[in-house]
């Protein structure tokens, strides 16, 4: 049943996002901004709830699968970019390096260190 809640939850904050995006005309996708609400809203509660780590649990693990609709996309309108291959390529690039760095620096500053651990 916690995994029911947590879809549900997700689907609430997903419909949430869609909502705000529609009226406040925001051009970001819906489930992105339902994705900062949750955190903001998971932020002020000052710790995670159960139902929601249950049911995000199989969705990291089907991550991959998740992203793939808009990869398999992009092969469709690949005439589009006819042009810019050189700016998609250094976006893609600089894209990933952020990411890794940005990750990395988020590991390293909320991680303890092994001299911090309390065995």
């Amino acid at each position: 049943m916690p995994i029911l809640q947590g879809f549900l939850w997700l689907l609430g904050f997903l419909l949430l996002g869609d909502t705000l995006v529609t009226l406040g005309h925001i051009p970001v996708s819906g489930g992105v901004v339902g994705m900062l609400a949750m955190t903001a809203w998971l932020m002020c509660r000052g710790c995670l709830n159960p139902a929601i780590a249950a049911a995000s649990q199989p969705l990291i693990q089907m991550l991959a699968m998740l992203i793939m609709p808009g990869v398999v996309g992009v092969f469709f309108i690949a005439d589009e970019f006819a042009g810019q291959w050189l700016a998609v390529g250094v976006a893609l690039v600089l894209g990933t390096l952020l990411s890794v760095l940005t990750t990395f620096w988020l590991m390293r500053r909320f991680m303890p260190r092994e001299g911090d651990r309390d065995d």
